[in-house]
């Protein structure tokens, strides 16, 4: 192109910047366009000085001056953005070694586009024009949109620092979108603008184009017309900025890879309006014969991938050898949240602490607000590949402390998901890895849209699932609980498996594991009923063979064909009793102290939902500190080629050799061979530890006499002062009687009076046989002459709430105590 670079916005001369080796300035390292005219491009630019250049690249975003008259002293004064980044004082002629440009008659208008960004700055590019109208809106998104190819290029081809351009010698390798052109969709009628540069990048007449996108869709090889199409009909949602390398066929066979740009320009009311876009030739990603072969190999082992884990596990295998990668990720983007779908190498150990702590099920899941640099490069859209040493977050750095590449995953507009390449040694990128890359992010994003399609209906079991199962397990005193859950890998159905850890009243625990009959999205929507169900059972303070009968009920009257198998054990983590109830489930397992590991002989009921009258026996045990009890369904223990007394002697076996100083890493180490499952997998596992300080406890049986608020607050005050309290007697008596007094005031039946102390807390609770919530009136001021007991309460204590229980409910509250001396002895009294 003579005489001018970008034809569209005017553009006379251009020239790109690289950074020097110690990153201190900037260096000339292509010039185009008129380089006749009066200005010439100085030699380089320190980036710590005073100009247009080093003012864009600190600040991360373009500059765009203009100067209206020549400088007085006859030159441009280097175009120093002013205070107010509109019009550049009038300084005089500064020598070039400064980054000022050398002078020139009339008005200019100048931009500085940075190249890439912190933390890695690729370089500037400065466009100029013989005038002083300035760029239009439109022009510097053309311009911006031409930059970023420029940055890509940079980038693809590893760039080095090269010589400043001497005099009558050509420049080094292009740097600049020389051969690209622009682009201006209307999104309302269809019609398509384009130059004359795009044409020929396409191969198509002027005269043969009619200016409709079609025409030009007509171009793209098959395979990319769906990545095209979604970027050239964007919905409400798309992202403002798209970008896509895709492969047109021109008319005498050729293949070309082509870079297409754009920016989605939106209405008043957000509807997508216009797209104003740059298509320049790519051909640094075409690829060399092996990486055809290998995208060849990978479309096609993807076009018979129908799940999500069929498509991660073909990413895996196609990538991980021929770019001898050590760890390759591939998740899924669930809202805010990537949700990994497989990881090579499986081992939670090979991947950083921040995965390892979000290691709930088979794979882990993560925020992307706690990965900003994932949350950029999916905001960007481009694959970003990320040197040796780069300054990234611990949970990027730690997958590849000698290289990372993050491949964004695109399909209809928007980002599906993420594949995460790292290497452990030094590695370097080429530009054929960015071309295997940016190839395989496109397929793989198709194919896990198309994954989506045909496995709707499972995905939405498999969501409904997950958040029907505990998102975090409860911190429990006297022991400590993990969880491990994993789907079948044969078949598209969900299974419905289900856990929970309850924490209950006086210092009891239920740990609750069961299984749905079946697999399907029936399944998980029953096991989430039953498990809201059980767990209400439970917090009502019903004995577990109750809570299991009020289940078995409940599922009998449900009217479906399903039935489901239930371990129920309440655990008193004080006195280390289990009381146990099995409804056609797998017996828990014990590894005692001394690594003796049994399956506990319980006396078992019927499934649940097979017959209303159905007795639940109970089952006492006792627990020592430090042993293990282990609740799990059949999948893990039982498949095809597994019987279920093998199952249960090898669960058996590893619990005896394990160390139960980690439950996590015991429990990892239990599921780690069912690497292939006919059946859902899920596993609770608790270490006993016992109370190093056992709560004290005292009750008292309120009568209804006038003065029974009295004797209330007489037994309070006798029991706090055997126990040793002292400055917060006077608060807690106070609170004793708002809470009395509610309860006779405002329901009828029987009222007590537990009062216990655990280390520096002590918990007041008035039960009554009233199921009414208390709830505090938003009207009631201090100066209301009633209803202001429920604001004493919340004033005088840490926290306070309502649980019901059987026939009744509890108001409690927790008073946090000073230190003390310990009280001698513990026990309960009751009165």
């Amino acid at each position: 192109m003579s005489g001018q670079i970008f034809a569209t916005c005017g553009v006379e001369l251009a020239a790109v910047y690289v950074p020097s080796e110690n990153i201190d300035e900037l260096r000339l390292a292509e010039v185009a366009g008129d380089a006749a005219g009066p200005y010439e491009m100085p030699p380089s630019y320190a980036l710590s000085g005073r100009s247009a250049v080093a003012d864009a690249c600190r600040a991360g975003r373009p500059l765009w001056l203009t100067s209206r008259a020549p400088d007085p002293a006859g030159g441009t004064g280097g175009l120093v953005p002013p205070p107010d980044g509109t019009r550049p004082p009038a300084d005089g002629p500064v020598p070039p070694r400064d980054g000022r440009l050398p002078p020139a008659d009339g008005p200019v208008s100048l931009g500085a586009l940075p190249l890439g960004g912190d933390p890695r700055l690729l370089g500037c590019l400065l466009v100029l024009r013989k005038d002083g109208r300035g760029f239009d809106a439109d022009q510097r998104a053309f311009l911006e949109l031409y930059a970023d190819q420029a940055a890509a290029g940079l980038e693809a081809a590893a760039a080095r620092v090269v010589p400043p351009v001497e005099t009558g010698k050509p420049p080094g390798p292009a740097l600049l979108p020389l051969r690209g052109g622009t682009f201006v969709l209307s999104l309302r009628t269809g019609r398509m603008d384009v130059d004359a540069q795009v044409l020929r990048l396409l191969g198509v007449a002027r005269a043969d184009y009619d200016g409709h996108v079609s025409t030009l869709l007509e171009c793209a090889v098959p395979d990319d017309v769906p990545a095209l199409m979604s970027i050239v009909e964007p919905d409400r949602g798309a992202a403002a900025h798209q970008q896509l390398a895709f492969r047109v066929r021109r008319p005498g066979g050729e293949l070309r890879w082509l870079g297409l740009r754009c920016r989605v320009l939106t209405a008043p009311d957000g509807r997508p309006e216009r797209i104003l876009g740059v298509v320049g030739d790519a051909s640094y990603l075409r690829p060399t014969p092996d990486e055809v072969s290998l995208v060849q190999r990978l479309s096609a082992a993807l076009a018979g991938a129908t799940t999500i884990r069929d498509v991660s596990r073909v990413v895996v295998e196609s990538l991980r050898t021929p770019l001898a990668a050590d760890r390759v990720a591939v998740g899924e983007l669930e809202g805010d949240r990537l949700v990994v779908t497989l990881l090579h190498p499986p081992e939670p150990d090979a991947w950083p602490e921040v995965w390892r702590s979000e290691w709930r099920s088979e794979w882990p899941d993560a925020s992307c607000q706690s990965l900003p640099t994932l949350e950029s490069a999916l905001r960007e859209g481009h694959v970003a590949l990320w040197p040796p040493g780069a300054p990234l977050e611990p949970g990027l750095a730690g997958i590849g402390p000698g290289g990372l590449a993050v491949l964004p995953l695109p399909a209809e507009g928007r980002m599906v998901g993420v594949c995460l390449v790292g290497w452990e040694g030094e590695h370097r990128f080429g530009p054929e890895e960015r071309s295997l890359l940016t190839a395989t992010a496109g397929l793989v994003g198709q194919a896990l849209t198309r994954a989506h399609a045909l496995n709707a209906g499972h995905e939405l079991a498999t969501m409904l699932q997950r958040s029907l199962l505990p998102r975090k397990l409860p911190a429990l005193p006297g022991g400590e609980a993990v969880a491990r859950y994993l789907p079948a890998t044969v078949g598209l159905e969900v299974g419905g498996d289900w856990y929970d850890v309850i924490p209950l009243a006086d210092g009891h625990v239920a740990l609750v594991i069961g299984d749905v009959q079946g697999h399907s999205a029936g399944a998980a929507t029953i096991m989430g009923q039953m498990r809201t169900a059980i767990r209400a059972y439970a917090v009502e303070g019903h004995p577990p063979d109750v809570v299991v009968a009020h289940a078995n009920r409940l599922l009998v009257g449900m009217e479906t064909d399903l039935f489901a198998t239930c371990a129920y054990v309440d655990l008193d983590m004080e006195e280390g009793l289990a009381w146990i109830v099995r409804a056609g489930h797998l017996p828990p397992l014990l590894r005692l102290p001394d690594g003796t590991s049994e399956a506990l002989e319980v006396e078992g009921g019927p499934p649940l939902g097979v017959m209303v009258e159905a007795d639940f026996p109970l089952t006492e045990v006792g627990l020592a500190p430090g042993t293990l009890i282990a609740l799990l369904t059949d999948g893990l223990v039982e498949s095809a080629t597994l019987r279920l007394e093998d199952g249960l002697r090898a669960v058996c076996e590893a619990l005896r050799t394990a160390d139960p100083a980690d439950p996590g890493r015991v429990a990892d180490e239990l599921v780690a061979g069912t690497r292939r499952r006919d059946d859902d997998v899920a596993l609770l596992l608790l270490r006993y530890d016992g109370m190093r300080v056992r709560p004290i406890r005292a009750r008292w049986a309120v009568w209804r006499l006038p003065d029974a608020v009295m004797h209330a607050r007489r037994f309070a005050a006798r029991t706090l002062r055997g126990w040793g309290v002292a400055e917060e007697v006077d608060m807690a008596l106070l609170v004793v009687s708002e809470l009395v007094t509610n309860a006779i005031a405002h329901t009828q039946g029987e009222v007590r009076l537990d009062l216990t102390l655990a280390g520096d807390r002590l918990r007041i609770a008035v039960n009554d046989a009233s199921p009414r919530t208390p709830v505090k009136s938003p009207s009631v001021d201090w100066e209301a002459t009633g209803g202001r007991g429920l604001m004493l309460v919340e004033a005088l204590s840490t926290s306070w709430g309502s649980v019901p229980l059987s026939g009744g409910k509890q108001v409690w509250c927790e008073v946090a105590l000073s230190p003390r001396e310990p009280v001698a002895g513990d026990g309960e009294r009751r009165r």
